[in-house]
């Protein structure tokens, strides 16, 4: 396993680092097999674990897999998306954030977090309020490095503009979505993590399902039957993905590895998140550890997706605010008229 810097931090971390959505029991119902998996990953030398405290009882399953190992693991977790009824039991407020980062540390079993990122930036709290309660983590050590995630580039500069004004500790990581479907993040997002010095960890490299091969046009599979996700049955995105298919059966690649290796392949881009249910699912990812894509592969993929450029969007995606708010795209009826 070659190791990267996480950005600046000198933390160094696999190029595979493991996704623990899926080993929170609406995932994977047998926790005693996500820790074996766990296990499994950190054996073959993933040492980067990203859960969060929304991903239902996963920090919990981390937290049991991870005893006698803790200190060889760099463990990430996320806090702001909601944890019950109580509106303050969510966001990014200093009253928020000092219980939140409280809760995962029980749960995980552990005296720190080595990356504590922010799932979703607040738009209703000050980002001097968040880094300012995130500094007082890290001063406390319960924190090592910050982090946020699904953050539009413009987001990006103002936190760290405010964390060089206000003297306070900066975001050293972005996790953003990233796959052979998704390119958008390499036009501004990577560019501005890469100019202040920021590690990144892309997730969805699988695009939800659509990468791995079990999606095919004109062909019904579980993924499909469960209806879970409005982006399978987009026939657009599928066509593009039939040529990704036919292009990694041409170079003699699974398309889980075609599509696991171009994730990384960007100079921007740190780790990319593995997001196994089982140790089969495992099993097929680590046999692909070692695929290293081509200038000519990457130019092809570059020629059925342009750089920068996606096909669809995905279901998980972030809406930001003045994207998903009505009343921030529309002036107020009285207002409209030119007159």
């Amino acid at each position: 396993m070659k190791y990267r810097t996480l950005g600046r931090t000198g933390i160094k971390v696999s190029p595979y680092a493991l996704g623990a959505l899926m080993f929170a029991t609406f995932g994977n119902p047998d926790s005693d097999e996500s820790v074996r998996v766990i296990h499994k990953a950190l054996d073959a030398g993933i040492n980067l674990i990203d859960t969060a405290d929304a991903y239902g009882d996963s920090e919990e399953v981390v937290g049991k897999a991870l005893k006698g190992r803790r200190d060889n693991v760099v463990l990430a977790t996320k806090v702001s998306r909601p944890m019950g009824a109580d509106p303050n039991q969510q966001g990014t407020s200093r009253r928020w954030l000092i219980t939140a980062v409280e809760n995962s540390l029980r749960r995980l079993q552990t005296d720190h977090v080595d990356l504590y990122q922010i799932h979703r930036l607040d738009p209703t709290t000050d980002i001097e309020e968040t880094l300012s309660a995130l500094s007082d983590l890290i001063h406390s050590g319960k924190v090592r490095a910050i982090g946020a995630s699904n953050t539009p580039a413009s987001d990006i500069v103002e936190a760290q503009w405010v964390a060089e004004r206000r003297g306070l500790q900066r975001f050293r990581a972005e996790q953003a979505p990233y796959s052979l479907l998704n390119r958008g993040i390499e036009s501004e997002v990577l560019p501005t993590a890469q100019r202040y010095g920021m590690g990144t960890l892309v997730w969805g490299p699988f695009a939800q399902g659509l990468l791995t091969g079990r999606v095919r046009k004109g062909q019904e599979n579980t993924l499909r039957r469960a209806g879970m996700f409005k982006h399978l049955t987009d026939e657009h995105r599928i066509d593009v993905v039939e040529e990704f298919i036919a292009l990694a059966d041409e170079v003699g690649l699974p398309m889980t590895h075609l599509a696991m290796a171009f994730t990384i392949a960007h100079p921007g881009v740190t780790s990319a998140l593995l997001g196994p249910r089982t140790m089969d699912h495992l099993d097929d990812l680590l046999a692909g550890l070692d695929v290293t894509l081509s200038d000519d592969i990457l130019d092809r993929i570059d020629r059925i997706v342009p750089p920068g450029t996606g096909v669809g969007l995905l279901d998980q995606r972030y809406v930001p605010p003045a994207i998903e708010n009505v009343g921030l795209r529309r002036r107020p009826v009285s207002d409209r008229s030119a007159a």
